[in-house]
């Protein structure tokens, strides 16, 4: 059973980090449990002027590093081992491509995302994912 968890540091995501924890039981064998962060790109017109390719992705993985440092201390204290994913594009696009690459079985993720205008985001990112996913999804409020 392969899981991806997409997480964005908001406590809804986090929920559903502690969802899946709790209903481990669920699952016959050990879930291969893979964390996902993706970082929606910084348009890179002006910034490329004044920023290196090199800055720009050592931004990215830092920021991604940051928003999954909770995720990885709650499955580490329930001793679920995890594969991380940092990600740069649009969430919805590239939760449900990395589904289908690692040939996962089920997604879990929150609904909402951090802050009003972000919840509405990630609220349709979550629908997105529930159009775009090769397999099925498991929505946390």
């Amino acid at each position: 059973m392969k899981i991806l968890l997409p997480v964005d540091g908001s406590a809804c995501a986090l929920r559903a980090v502690d969802h899946l924890i709790s209903h481990a039981a669920w699952f016959r064998d050990v879930p291969e449990i893979h964390l996902l962060h993706v970082h929606a790109p910084i348009p890179i017109g002006r910034v490329q002027a004044h920023v290196g390719k090199e800055t720009l992705h050592a931004y990215y993985l830092e920021e991604g590093q940051e928003q999954l440092v909770e995720a990885q201390r709650k499955l580490d204290a329930a001793g679920r081992f995890h594969t991380t994913h940092i990600h740069v594009g649009q969430p919805a696009e590239v939760i449900s491509k990395m589904a289908g690459d690692l040939a996962c079985d089920l997604i879990v993720m929150g609904t909402h995302g951090r802050g009003v205008a972000a919840g509405i985001v990630m609220g349709s990112v979550a629908t997105r994912v529930l159009h775009l996913s090769p397999c099925p999804v498991l929505l946390v409020k």
